[in-house]
């Protein structure tokens, strides 16, 4: 009993030491808040981004599995979204208030931002994680850039065919996509992804 009792504090000063809020500078001026789950500063970093209307509360779970693996986490509040899981949206809140756009195509400031923290911290290239509209950014975002060196893609989508369509912007893609959907989301995303060479994708 008493090791047990032992054992139970031990995993919660983990869990405390493990999960710290940070402060992040967009280039736009922007201060982006995100959860740091770090298990070595010298080891890579899985970037964390929420769906539509949601916050970096959506990987309250996610983010204890995926340490797990070896790898840190940083679950990162875009400026587009709200509230999940008791976990309020505080960079989208911040936007609001100092007059920030909040629109998804603005939040690529926000992952680009995470991006080079991360690679400043690791000294390695990072792995994005991306739901909806983020997912779509993270692919965008990736293809060029050298500090990211693989996408984890949950259910993207043409989300600013005002601006572009993603499937252009995947051409020539070289890096690794792991891509998650419903059943009825995959031939959109089988023909958003068709131009990107079958060896690098898994969908």
């Amino acid at each position: 009993m008493r090791f047990l009792f032992i054992l139970s504090l031990l995993l919660i000063s983990w869990n405390l030491h493990s999960q710290e809020k940070i402060i992040i500078t967009a280039d736009d001026g922007l201060l982006i808040t995100a959860d740091l789950y770090e298990i070595d500063a010298k080891k890579p970093y899985i970037l964390l981004f929420h769906q539509a209307g949601f916050s970096r509360g959506e990987y309250k779970e996610t983010t204890q599995k995926i340490i797990k693996f070896g790898y840190n986490c940083l679950a990162v509040d875009l400026r587009s979204g709200g509230e999940v899981n008791y976990i309020q949206n505080n960079t989208a809140l911040l936007a609001v208030q100092k007059g920030f756009p909040t629109d998804y195509l603005s939040s690529e400031k926000d992952i680009l931002a995470a991006i080079r923290w991360a690679k400043e911290r690791s000294k390695k290239p990072v792995i994005l994680f991306g739901s909806s509209f983020s997912a779509s950014l993270c692919l965008v975002i990736a293809k060029d850039n050298p500090d990211v060196k693989a996408v984890i893609a949950f259910s993207p989508g043409e989300f600013f065919t005002d601006q572009f369509f993603v499937k252009e912007k995947l051409v020539d893609f070289q890096k690794p996509i792991f891509i998650a959907s419903s059943k009825r989301e995959n031939p959109f995303i089988v023909d958003m992804l068709s131009l990107v060479h079958p060896s690098i994708k898994t969908i």
